[in-house]
């Protein structure tokens, strides 16, 4: 079902990038270390991780929005220069150097982790670049059974989005294609696995994909070691989806599987981190490698995140094409706290978006996938 990639170079391009897309190409942070709170100290692979760098030329809107990100902490976090960690519903303060009582520091960290696990979390979208709009959402449309949410075309800027999925975007997980004006091929690399797709009849799916000049790179069976019918198909884009066999599902984009070079460093992180649950984890050694299932829900009516090891393999070329998910969170200022006291690297700090006024905060799993938070209620503004 999952077998190891040669690993594959990867090309940039001079490109263009949606909102949110963007805030993950700004100048980068420095590494923050791991909590003792939330690594595995069992763990051998700590490999760095390097992120894609992309020529860029910023119009005047999102040049405001990169020196936006340069705000002094002591604004972002109400005119003190000190950083602070709610405990209990009291304000502990520690200063830029970080020095604080131990016991403190400990109940501060211990409070915002149970936060997490409290916070509302969805996972609200997937943005990824393609190189011809109009062909990947006949596909997608016609092959897949999606609908097109919704598109805008930034001229200014030299993109466009399309939003597709199975439902509207305040209660589904959806796409978001980007195509940036004059790129027509990206480089997917070895990282990205696969999108997850729950059909009724996989079969009847795969010939309509080939009867519309799709690519079948699985004929439809049961998964090795299950009995659960698969295929797996290819889009214009060379993107993989995987086909599930399933009975009538809310979430019909149930999947999304990335690569990750430490399996127990990542299953913490996202638990910790995201407020993600380990909705189960399969060994199979006959073929080398172990998966992982992450979520907000059961599998069989939300989307989950499958985090897959390769034997031996700690590494991947995550390439130019797969950008990021977007979650939605309750406070993005706590969310970024979290991910920071559990190794994880902040790329944009917390706060509102120029122009839009929408807070999020983006930031690299251990492995080096992006992600972005979302206010919740701004989320929903923006959908207005």
């Amino acid at each position: 079902m999952v077998r190891t990639l040669p690993i594959a170079s990867s090309s940039s391009s001079p490109l263009s990038f949606s909102t949110y897309n963007r805030t993950c190409l700004l100048p980068q942070y420095s590494s923050l270390k791991f909590s003792s709170l939330c690594t595995n100290n069992n763990n051998s692979n700590n490999n760095s991780n390097n992120s894609t760098s992309y020529t860029y030329n910023p119009s005047r809107r999102l040049a405001l929005f990169q020196l936006g990100t340069a705000i002094p902490q002591s604004q972002l976090f109400g005119g003190k220069a000190s950083k602070l960690l709610r405990a209990e519903g009291n304000v502990i303060e520690a200063s830029t150097s970080g020095n604080m009582e131990p016991t403190s520091t400990a109940v501060a960290e211990q409070s915002v982790l149970e936060w997490v696990k409290n916070d509302k979390r969805r996972m609200l979208h997937v943005v990824y670049r393609v190189g011809d709009l109009e062909k990947t959402i006949k596909f997608y449309t016609e092959c897949l059974g999606m609908k097109l949410l919704r598109k805008r075309d930034i001229p200014e800027e030299r993109y466009t989005n399309a939003f597709l999925g199975y439902g509207p975007e305040e209660s589904h997980f959806v796409v978001e294609l980007t195509y940036n004006y004059g790129v027509d091929k990206y480089d997917i690399g070895n990282g990205f696995g696969h999108f997850g797709i729950a059909v009724e009849d996989v079969a009847k799916t795969v010939d309509l994909v080939k009867a519309k000049g799709g690519k079948v790179t699985r004929e439809p069976g049961p998964v090795k070691g299950g009995n659960t019918v698969i295929a797996f198909i290819e889009d214009p884009d060379g993107y993989t989806f995987e086909l599930l066999e399933r009975g009538p599902t809310p979430e019909p984009l149930c999947q999304l599987m990335l690569r990750v070079g430490d399996l127990d460093r990542a299953i913490n992180f996202y638990k910790k981190a995201f407020g993600m649950e380990l909705l189960r984890k399969r060994d199979n050694p006959e073929y080398k490698y172990t998966i992982a299932m992450m979520g907000y829900g059961p599998e069989d009516k939300n989307t989950v995140l499958e985090l897959t090891y390769n034997y031996g393999v700690s590494e991947y070329d995550k390439g130019n094409g797969y950008a990021q998910i977007a979650i939605g969170t309750d406070d993005v200022y706590k969310t970024a706290e979290a991910i920071k006291l559990c190794g994880g690297k902040i790329t944009l700090e917390p706060g509102p978006l120029p122009g839009i006024n929408t807070k999020i905060t983006a930031c690299l799993d251990p492995d080096g996938w992006k992600s972005v938070f979302v206010d919740n209620i701004d989320f929903l503004k923006e959908l207005e």
